[in-house]
């Protein structure tokens, strides 16, 4: 599933662009007082004004080769937020390792790298090296019914996962993550899950508002 742009929302969006920036040296391609966008890879990062804004979470596909190199240019810029007293996360079932932070607005992002993409990197990490939107959480009461929601758009695969918890739905490439926020938190750090809204456009075009999906062209 490939992800072109996710758009969040953010009541500082000056803060959001420092960080994006001048922290993560991401490529600023617009930049207005109501919006700004980051272009990397193959997805761009978009944030969007608006007023009573929650977090959220959001990961982003790296090299397969490049974690610990990733983490250490993480670590120049960033606090890392660990699992207990691991800086990289070993996800063993989903052959893949991650590393994660707060930006800005308190979004748990994440680099993730996947070993099942086998897109390796020759050149030292930067921010050039990251491939593109890797995930959007989506925290709700009823994984079903968002599942059967985005199922309804076009059709999408369970990666792992079932409705009664979380539930990973796409592929390596992209996956929307779906919790149930009335019995789980955010990994790793365990903040509160918020239905935030977002736009996605790519192989998936719908906007996430207030809980509801909603096509859009």
């Amino acid at each position: 599933m490939l992800i072109k742009e996710i758009i969040l929302f953010s009541n500082n969006i000056q803060r959001q662009k420092e960080f994006y920036r001048n922290i993560l040296d991401f490529e600023l391609v617009l930049d207005s007082a109501d919006k700004i966008s980051f272009n990397f890879g193959n997805s761009v990062l978009s944030f969007q004004y608006k007023e009573g804004v929650r977090p959220s979470h959001l990961a982003f596909n790296i090299p397969s080769n490049k974690i610990e190199d990733a983490l250490q240019w993480l670590q120049r810029r960033v606090e890392i937020l660990p699992d207990g007293d691991n800086l990289i996360v070993d996800f063993k079932d989903w052959n893949a390792k991650a590393i994660y932070f707060y930006d800005a607005d308190k979004n748990i992002m994440e680099f993730i790298a996947r070993k099942g993409l086998g897109l390796n990197g020759e050149a030292n990490f930067s921010s050039t090296s990251v491939l593109s939107i890797s995930e959007i959480g989506i925290a709700t009461t009823n994984i079903e019914a968002i599942y059967n929601k985005i199922n309804s758009i076009k059709t999408i695969p369970v990666f792992d996962g079932n409705f009664q918890r979380f539930c990973a739905l796409g592929n390596d490439m992209g996956l929307f993550i779906l919790i149930n926020k009335g019995v789980k938190k955010w990994y790793p750090t365990q903040d509160e899950a918020f239905t935030s809204g977002f736009i996605i456009k790519g192989d998936y075009n719908f906007s996430f508002i207030n809980g509801e999906i909603k096509e859009i062209s």
